[in-house]
């Protein structure tokens, strides 16, 4: 069983604190659901978690098992078995989804794989998460949707197999279609590696926690998890809100998180780093 262990961790940019001291305990197996309003360090952590170089990191420790990683460059970190699935894909001209994929399997280390297994793994994927068919051979991200750039995070999740994902408001921008496309392939993959994924979730809305059914549940406000339980939890939040919360913390203002947009690239490796300006 591996673990991701994140102790007292604190992080600010430009000298503005947004981590206040998060501590969290993901195990393989696990799905763990993060929510809370803007603006309360939810994509930071996940930012933060993966190497990006805009935070500064000014106090605690992030451990992949018995090694910290706070050292190490995004694509280290990828080969450990880390994986983002961002909100905001980065679009890469000239670089076809299938060589991007295959470059990151490989830099992964994972290239056992003869090429035709591996396109019609590939094939399979696409058919699964009903994309279109002529999705491997074109541009990263280029030119794509909203629907098909969150699909194409979780096709590379599904391809890349990581030990811990991490899925950053994936629900974000889908109508009811293409949620529920991403919601089942979410639940097939988290089935066929129950006991081998580790899995971080954030989001604003109990409608993805409807198909992948947390068995932690956290609530981040003023950038700390002020409460954990379980699915129940959610369901709780969905109905009340954040309001008392934010009175039995004393919290009364929350402001937006600069640069939200995380710019460490799609899948966290040397092949795709890049920064994207473009919304879902």
């Amino acid at each position: 069983m591996k673990q991701l262990i994140i102790k007292d961790l604190h992080v600010e940019i430009e000298g503005k604190k947004i981590l206040k001291g998060v501590n969290l305990t993901i195990k393989s197996g696990e799905i763990h659901a993060i929510m809370g309003p803007n603006g309360t360090g939810k994509s930071t952590l996940a930012a933060v978690i993966m190497g990006d170089q805009k935070y500064t990191v000014t106090a605690g420790e992030i451990h992949l098992d018995s090694e910290n990683i706070l050292e190490l460059e995004v694509d280290q970190r990828a080969r450990l078995g880390l994986f983002l699935a961002m909100q905001y894909p980065a679009a890469i001209s000239g670089i076809t989804n299938s060589d991007f994929i295959r470059s990151a399997i490989s830099a992964q280390g994972k290239n056992d794989e003869s090429l035709i297994k591996y396109i019609r793994r590939l094939e399979n994927n696409i058919g699964e998460l009903k994309m279109q068919r002529d999705m491997a051979n074109r541009y990263l991200n280029e030119g794509f949707s909203g629907g098909e750039k969150k699909r194409n995070e979780i096709l590379q999740m599904k391809m890349l197999k990581p030990n811990f994902a991490i899925l950053d408001e994936i629900d974000s921008g889908l109508d009811i279609d293409a949620l529920t496309v991403v919601g089942q392939n979410l639940t097939e993959e988290i089935s066929n590696r129950s006991s081998e994924l580790g899995l971080l979730m954030i989001t604003h809305y109990q409608r993805l926690l409807d198909y992948i059914h947390p068995t932690h549940v956290h609530v981040m406000l003023d950038g700390r998890i002020v409460e954990s339980g379980d699915a129940n939890l959610a369901k709780k939040l969905e109905t009340d809100g954040y309001e008392k919360l934010k009175d039995k913390y004393g919290i009364t203002e929350i402001e937006e998180e600069e640069n939200k947009r995380v710019s460490i690239g799609s899948c966290a490796t040397a092949v795709g780093v890049g920064a994207s300006n473009e919304k879902s």
